[in-house]
Formats: C-alpha cells, structure tokens, sequence
C-alpha cells in the first residue's frame, strides 16, 4: 500500500513540475579530508568535483539570490553554511575550475580568529584519546545531569547528547558548558587546526570571486528559536553588518543556523524581512515553486556521497 501511493505521488510531482518547475537547493558545509568527522559535514575535494560536475552537465545551476519564478525548467542551486576556511581554500578553486555559481552562509564571529565553532570544541574535548575521570556533573539549573566519561563510547554518547542540549541555549550557557568541560577534561591535546573560519582575506576572495556569493548566517551560529527578539535581532543584524563591512559588498540573503523548524519561529521570519533579505533559506527537505515562501525555502543536505550515490539522491530530490 506505502509503495503504492509513493508512485501514486511521484506521477503527481512530476506532473506538477513540467507545469511549474521548481528548484532543488542543495547544502553543503566543508570540501576537507577530515581525520574526523562526528558531524558528518565535510566532502572530499574529489566527490566535491565529481558532484559539480555531474551538476553542471544534467542541470541548470542558478545562484540563490536570482529570481527564479521566470524559469522555464527545473533548476538546482548550490549552497554552504558556517564558513570554514575550506570553503575559501578547497571548495573555491573546484567551483571555480567546473564554473558553477554557489552561495556562502557565513557565520562571522570566529572569522578572522583561531576560535572553534563550539561543536568542534566539544569534539576535541570529548573525543580525543587518553585517560578521563569517571564521570562529568554538568553544572546548570536546568540541563544539570551526569555522565559516564571513563571510556571513548561513553564519551561519543555524551557528545552526541551535549550537541542536541547545546543548540537548544543561549550563547552565554554554551560557553559557561564548554568552560566547565575544559576545566574537568584538562590540557588539550594541540595539534592542526582543522576547523577554523575563514580569515578577513578569504572572505574578500570569496566576494571576488565571479562564482561566489555571499550571504549572513548570525553571529554566534546559535538556533534562533533559543533567543529572545533582542538577541536574534543582534544576531541576524550584526551579521550582516559585519559580512557587508569585510565583503565590501551589499548582503541581500541569510540562512537559519540549524534550520529544522524548530531552530527559528516568527520572530526570526520577520526579522528577516527587517534586515532586507530578499531570500532565506532553511534546512528541510523540499522543492521551491513559485509560491514558497522565500523566508523559509527548504535545502537538502549532501553527505560525502561518491557520484553513483549522488546521483540517486538527487533523483530521489525530485520527488520529495
């Protein structure tokens, strides 16, 4: 019956799509070979280029910012959160070479420092090798609790349960988190920096470049929906303000940190508008047509997929 009623809809998409065309947003975040990778979010160079690639000669690639309700056949677009550095020295150079337009969602506090975004702070702390104490008590009103810690998978457990609690605060009670572990775990093994932002000059490189646009991603990267409307109001503001002063450009489109549905509310749509962002874009699956709200136009998230593995997600993108 379930099989049934999916081919049942995927006749109807279809159909509905050579009426409207709609457009397949795509969202990356890392082109890096990670020694490690919890978060899932980085692609290797190679799939990177076998993805722009296989995007290029099957579709029409548009930028994010454009209008797209005159196209005339369907279209994807391609995108990146957060605003690793290798976006600027890995991703850049492929896009450039294949000739592909991209959006870059840039979160700017860390831009132009050594600092972590705070799930990679959490990874170094929990997931490196060596001797832990027995247990961490978690210090706060209201997300207090303990954990095993002696062994690795007791620590990826706490990990993964830190990261879910962690979107859910303020900036201010993540940080007095991370502190608290820093202190329990001890010294920090040092080592490459994998996970910096982009520096001032690599942003400038982006907004120099013929194929890179970019957009504002908040201050803090943290889920809006936590934050009071004066605090998401500094958050999607000074992000723009600042992206505008390094770019030396106008910044016209935003992306929610996070953006399941629950990461952002209202507040944060209208907000959105305030700032004069003309295209927001989320994180759930979905096709644009004409009448989607662009304050909230769904994404799919590609993993470091080879291209047979691509290739069959992107069909299965059309019928969503």
């Amino acid at each position: 019956m379930r099989g049934a009623y999916r081919k049942v809809r995927a006749v109807k998409n279809r159909l509905l799509n050579l009426v409207d065309p709609p457009v397949i947003i795509l969202l990356y975040h890392r082109v890096a070979d990670l020694p490690a990778d919890p978060e899932m979010l980085a692609v290797s160079p190679e799939n990177f280029r076998l993805h722009l690639t296989f995007l290029k000669q099957q579709f029409k690639v548009v930028r994010f910012e454009e209008d797209w309700t005159q196209l005339k056949k369907s279209a994807v677009a391609i995108t990146f959160d957060d605003g690793y550095a290798d976006n600027a020295v890995e991703a850049l150079p492929i896009i450039e070479e294949v000739g592909v337009p991209v959006t870059f969602f840039v979160s700017t506090g860390n831009i132009g420092t050594d600092r972590e975004f705070w799930w990679n702070r959490l990874e170094k702390i929990l997931l490196q090798k060596g001797r832990f104490p027995a247990s961490f008590r978690l210090d706060d009103s209201r997300f207090g609790r303990t954990w095993d810690s002696a062994t690795l998978e007791q620590r990826h457990s706490m990990y993964n349960t830190l990261v879910a609690l962690m979107q859910r605060v303020t900036p201010d009670r993540r940080e007095s988190w991370l502190n608290q572990l820093e202190q329990w775990a001890g010294p920090v093994e040092s080592g490459e920096n994998f996970h910096r932002s982009m520096s001032h000059d690599e942003i400038k490189k982006l907004a120099a470049s013929p194929w890179a646009s970019i957009g504002a991603h908040t201050v803090t990267h943290s889920a809006l929906s936590a934050l009071t409307e004066e605090q998401q109001r500094k958050e999607i503001f000074t992000s723009k303000q600042e992206l505008e002063n390094m770019a030396e450009l106008e910044i016209t489109t935003f992306s929610y940190p996070f953006g399941r549905k629950q990461d952002y509310n209202n507040i944060s749509v209208r907000l959105s508008q305030e700032a004069g962002f003309v295209k927001v874009a989320s994180n759930f699956p979905g096709q644009v047509h004409r009448w989607t709200d662009p304050y909230q136009l769904p994404r799919h998230l590609v993993r470091n997929w080879d291209l047979s593995k691509f290739r069959e997600e992107i069909e299965s993108f059309w019928t969503r």
